[in-house]
């Protein structure tokens, strides 16, 4: 009888351990996810930031598009946090793409713009801050599915179902975006 309950009770602890074991280390997935999605966030700021900035040095020049593609972009503009979804960093990266597709338009129409130093320089950034984000993205899928996989082996899937884990989304490249900012590998 005694054995038993020692049986019992080392099997019991045993359960106890492991569900503490895997409640930890879906947490760490969980923030390693926030901590990706943080870092696409920057990234994209950067991008915005950086493009403002083109259009300041393209308001030289075409003043009237520019001042509208300004405005329609810092009111597009959105935070991306820990808690954003992939569908805020699609939004933000379309913003992104329609605003360098403009650039690009009015750079043709306006060819001194691209022989400004500053010009070259600015975009120069938008496309390292593009190169940056690419790796963020990277690292934030990455995370995602290790947490993805996690959640559907069993048992760890009872375990995250009762504390609440669940499947999360990549974040896509947008297609448009690449397609709009590149012209034969080298950034428009």
């Amino acid at each position: 009888m005694p054995s038993t309950i020692i049986a019992i009770g080392v099997v019991t602890a045993a359960i106890f351990i492991w569900a503490i074991t895997a409640q930890r280390r879906l947490v760490v997935l969980d923030e390693n996810i926030n901590n990706a999605m943080t870092q696409i966030g920057v990234q994209l700021s950067c991008r915005i930031d950086a493009l403002i900035a083109v259009l300041e040095i393209i308001k030289r020049y075409a003043e009237y598009e520019s001042e509208a593609l300004i405005t329609a972009v810092k009111s597009s503009r959105c935070d991306i946090t820990a808690k954003s979804t992939p569908d805020d960093v699609q939004h933000l990266e379309a913003v992104i793409g329609e605003a360098l597709g403009k650039i690009a338009s009015l750079s043709e129409q306006y060819p001194l713009v691209k022989t400004n130093e500053s010009y070259i320089k600015t975009m120069d950034a938008v496309e390292t801050y593009e190169n940056m984000l690419r790796t963020s993205r990277l690292i934030y899928n990455d995370s995602v599915n290790k947490l993805n996989r996690e959640i559907r082996m069993l048992p760890v899937s009872i375990i995250a179902g009762m504390l609440g884990f669940s499947m999360r989304n990549c974040v896509e490249a947008d297609q448009v975006v690449t397609d709009t900012i590149y012209e034969k590998g080298r950034l428009i």
